[in-house]
């Protein structure tokens, strides 16, 4: 290293004065060796001192910006953030927490964590952790993070402020490895109807989904809703496991196929457990990537059935290439293909990163969002299921086998700016650490709570005044149009905080989510459900 730095700076020193006498130097690089040169003349040269570390990793940046939108540079700070989610697990304390007024709460400890261990509750408030403050400055997530974090087996002090106790409590708590669940609820939508949903494809998600599975079947599940609305993805291997529990062996799942890296393939090595059981999968025009994969090896196996909208389109592998200093490039090495042979990339232009990320937003203007008809799809672009040979479509997603227009009669700017307030979640969340006690006496149980608990009129009208308090201007017509999804949706978050976040959805999911209502009606309906599986989307779509 130190011998091509001295040949560097030679050539530096060659380069420039023969530029000074006006004459070309002779020297011929290759395009590696030109990168470095050129880093060496700006650090020699320029007029001002530089950072060469943020230099070379601009020149990265802008490197893989000229290839694809999902290529990508990360600093070590972002990859850490990027796949701490998906491996399965961090060293912290083990809370969920919520910053309101800057005041950290507690919103529910681990199970069997280190916090609920010493004996920290919901509703507790955390002051300080060791020397640094936490509650009564503004501070984001970030920073919240870093500080409850560390390795496995340190130590922090916390203060804690708890209700009804006049002094600061302090406990001393071991940090150790919590969970990171990708599993976000998994409940009985019927007597005979299992509901799981998936946020991401991680480490233990098919550990996850094999114990959700375990629990439904106990309860009586005959057949399953997986739902991945929103679901950006994750591990290729998370999504190739799910699918094989449904499939016979042998049966392809999805293979990746590059110029320089060659063809993998991955089909079922076993007989799959859940064979015999309906799936219908939920998804939308957020659901992507590892979300397509398993969507795209049920649908064209004809395993199942789709219900939503077309989702994301991404159909591009990235291998993640670490630096030591824990940065990381995550490069496009391969495009995958569902088990007909489709790719479900959606078109890009090198570069233009911009044009790709407002795909979703011409979807929207072009009405997709609302109706089936809006969508176009070209015949170069048709392939067949494996069994059944119904149509399927390639090159922007996954289309589902029943579409759901998205419902926006109860959306309204008044709702929306309560939301970017964070109003709605703060009441909710107030409320909660005010009645903890009460609440807990008169629902002893979940079911009790879905079953009689009701967001009362004076509860609304303490969200419009927290709003109005908050610049958010109210508007009757607005309020009235939105009245009812936002008392679903409180009552949704106080049910998540005082039991589970499978609360959350068993509340929502009835009121609120049309494909949710879709799948579980079609999942139900034998006729409606074989005759799609036997026929698929009907012939009536326009096609250019």
């Amino acid at each position: 290293m130190k011998q091509l730095t001295i040949l560097l700076a030679a050539a530096v020193t060659a380069f420039a004065a023969t530029a000074q006498r006006g004459a070309q130097p002779e020297i011929t690089f290759t395009p590696q060796q030109k990168l470095h040169y050129a880093e060496k003349i700006i650090e020699s040269y320029y007029v001002d001192d530089v950072n060469s570390d943020k230099i070379v990793q601009d020149a990265i940046v802008a490197m893989l910006k000229t290839l694809d939108p999902h290529s990508s540079y990360s600093d070590p700070e972002e990859t850490k953030e990027l796949t701490t989610p998906l491996e399965g697990n961090f060293s912290g304390i083990g809370i969920q927490f919520n910053m309101l007024n800057d005041t950290l709460f507690v919103i529910q400890t681990t199970s069997g964590g280190p916090s609920e261990k010493v004996g920290i509750l919901p509703g507790d408030r955390l002051l300080t952790a060791g020397d640094s403050i936490l509650s009564g400055v503004k501070s984001p997530n970030s920073r919240i993070l870093k500080i409850l974090r560390g390795p496995k087996g340190s130590e922090v002090d916390l203060k804690v402020l708890r209700r009804g106790v006049k002094e600061p409590l302090n406990f001393s708590i071991i940090r150790d490895d919590i969970p990171i669940y990708s599993v976000d609820a998994a409940y009985m939508a019927d007597p005979k109807t299992g509901y799981i949903r998936i946020s991401r494809f991680a480490e233990e998600t098919d550990a996850e989904f094999r114990k959700a599975v375990k629990e439904l079947r106990a309860k009586g599940m005959k057949q399953l809703i997986i739902d991945l609305e929103d679901n950006g993805g994750g591990y290729l291997n998370a999504a190739h496991q799910l699918a094989s529990h449904f499939l016979k062996k042998g049966d392809l799942v999805v293979y990746t196929d590059a110029p320089k890296m060659g063809k993998m393939v991955y089909d079922v090595e076993q007989p799959g457990d859940l064979q015999m059981e309906k799936v219908v999968i939920l998804a939308n025009q957020y659901s992507a990537s590892a979300s397509e994969i398993l969507s795209g090896a049920i649908q064209d196996n004809d395993r199942g059935l789709i219900v939503g909208r077309r989702t994301f389109g991404k159909g591009l592998v990235q291998r993640p290439f670490p630096f030591p200093d824990g940065s990381m490039i995550r490069l496009t090495v391969s495009k995958y293909y569902t088990p007909s042979g489709r790719s479900i990339q959606k078109p890009y232009e090198a570069g233009d990163e911009e044009g790709y990320r407002k795909d979703m937003l011409h979807r929207y203007e072009a009405g997709e969002f609302s109706s089936e008809d809006s969508i176009h799809l070209p015949d170069s672009l048709r392939f067949e299921t494996l069994r059944n040979h119904r149509p399927v479509y390639g090159g922007g997603g996954i289309m589902p086998d029943l579409f759901v227009p998205i419902d926006t009669t109860a959306y309204s700017d008044y709702y929306r700016d309560l939301v970017a307030k964070g109003i709605i979640n703060r009441f909710s969340i107030t409320y909660v650490d005010n009645n903890r006690k009460a609440l807990k006496a008169d629902y002893p149980d979940e079911a009790d709570f879905i079953s009689r608990f009701e967001v009362t009129e004076p509860m609304m009208q303490e969200i419009v005044k927290m709003g109005e308090t908050d610049s958010v201007k109210f508007n009757q017509e607005q309020f009235d149009r939105s009245k009812a999804m936002m008392a679903t949706i409180v009552k949704g978050i106080i049910g998540r905080d005082l039991f589970e976040t499978s609360t959350y959805f068993k509340v929502v999911n009835p009121v609120l989510n049309p494909v949710f209502r879709a799948g579980l009606d079609l999942i139900n309906n034998d006729e409606q459900y074989n005759r799609l599986l036997r026929e698929g989307r009907k012939a009536n779509k326009k096609q250019v």
